[in-house]
């Protein structure tokens, strides 16, 4: 039986830092304000010129160097973002692709937000245990400068851009294999988190709208206390179904949304500061991102060793959620 294993990781975030200090030169806030209520600090900001694929390409390229597989051998990739180069099409996968040199390979975006990179590990994995994938890159990759109003203090503070990638290969030895994946949505919570941007639910009657509705708009104290709840259920749901226990869980990697959503679910679970991987106050909220960018800071410190456990835990709009326990398993 085939088997997922998580090869490697890769992120890139752009150079340009928008700190707590310069957005208070922008809307009504200070450091302190921000810093109380998120734990973010700063953030990173593309440049005018550089797109989400760009980004992605970036970091996928590092993913693939440190997987010691060829890229030849690279049969499918999955981008997640929310913010992609084109609304509708192309993918931002088939982009990606492109600019890597990977032809004739299964390419597709899913939309999932913030829960976007567990979603498309869980896609990986089914495509390799069903014998239909070998070598398969994913990439969560996010320009939410893009789509961010910088006179809303709500939602300005919270995110930033980057890109992260792994790569997801077939096994035959169990010990490697990522163990569960579980992922859910519930969208009468549409509302709370969304970008309604001219789809055919909220279709533009002129230009000036179009601009305007292409932003994400939060209903931030509901979308806390929801996120709280789930999160934490889902992750106690995923420990008890696969009879682990939180202290054999060695990184406990959240998205990176809020410090305090990330602390209240730590508490729950009773993880210790040393277990939890914390880079919101350096990042922000990355959406798709989130998650391989806070492995990669884990990976590049040293920390992350081989055979070691991961619990990665995400919500998101839509609403979605999803947490995943997955072994890190590069190659010997």
């Amino acid at each position: 039986m085939a088997y997922a294993a998580f090869r490697s990781i890769g992120a890139y975030a752009p150079e340009k830092i928008l700190t707590n200090q310069e957005l208070s030169e922008m809307v009504d806030t200070s450091d302190e304000w921000i810093v109380k209520r998120t734990g973010i600090k700063e953030r990173r900001i593309a440049a005018k010129d550089e797109t989400t694929s760009d980004m992605g390409v970036k970091a996928a390229a590092l993913a693939i160097e440190r997987s010691g597989i060829e890229k030849k051998d690279i049969d499918m990739l999955i981008c997640a973002t929310i913010s992609p180069d084109y609304f509708c099409m192309p993918s931002t996968a088939t982009i990606i692709s492109s600019k890597l040199g990977l032809n004739n390979v299964t390419a597709f975006d899913i939309s999932a937000a913030c829960t976007g990179f567990v979603y498309i590990l869980s896609i990986a994995k089914a495509f390799i245990e069903a014998g239909m994938k070998k070598n398969i890159l994913i990439v969560g990759a996010e320009k939410l400068s893009a789509i961010t109003d910088y006179t809303d203090r709500g939602t300005c503070i919270l995110f930033g851009d980057g890109a992260g990638a792994a790569i997801i290969s077939a096994t035959e030895d169990k010990s490697e294999a990522i163990i569960d994946i579980h992922t859910g949505a519930d969208g009468t919570f549409a509302d709370l988190l969304m970008t309604p941007n001219g789809g055919s639910g909220s279709a533009h009657d002129s230009l000036d709208q179009e601009a305007s509705s292409c932003f994400m708009q939060m209903k931030g104290n509901e979308t806390f206390k929801v996120a709280v709840r789930t999160l934490t259920k889902d992750v106690v749901d995923i420990l008890q179904t696969n009879n682990i226990k939180s202290e054999d869980i060695n990184h406990f990697v959240p998205h990176q949304a809020n410090y305090r959503i990330i602390k209240a679910v730590g508490d729950a679970l009773a993880m210790k500061e040393e277990q939890v991987v914390l880079t919101v106050a350096k990042y922000g909220n990355t959406s798709g991102a989130s998650i391989p960018m806070a492995i990669n800071e884990v990976y590049e410190s040293g920390d992350l060793k081989a055979g070691e456990l991961m619990l990665l835990d995400a919500f998101g709009g839509g609403l979605t959620w999803g947490s995943a326990l997955v072994p890190f398993s590069p190659l010997k």
